[in-house]
């Protein structure tokens, strides 16, 4: 959970967090952070918001593609038992009307 400070007036900062990073990633990060003329601190917020804004697009599509389905084959389930309700339920072929069972003679 990140921390929450406060700052000299009275204020609440931005909440806080820490993170342990390979030292390759915190390389590249540096990396990336001076090439963009950022501090580590901020390319690090940057590529986080980016990564959210990527992965809540997906999760949106995701869901977006589904839900067309569901309804679909709901109403179409729906329709199949309101048409048998309608035309009365039908016996399968070949079942019997009464099974007779034979008593044992003895």
């Amino acid at each position: 959970m990140p921390t929450r400070q406060t700052s000299s007036s009275g204020r609440p900062k931005s909440p806080r967090i820490q993170v342990v990073l390979p030292e390759d990633l915190c390389d590249r990060l540096g990396s990336l952070a001076e090439a963009e003329s950022r501090t580590v601190s901020n390319m690090a917020k940057v590529l986080i918001q980016q990564g959210i804004e990527r992965l809540e697009r997906q999760h949106r599509q995701a869901a977006e593609e589904a839900t067309p389905l569901r309804p679909a084959s709901t109403d179409r389930f729906r329709a199949a038992l309101e048409q048998q309700q309608q035309d009365g339920f039908k016996r399968l072929r070949g079942a019997p009307r009464r099974l007779r069972l034979q008593r044992p003679s003895g």
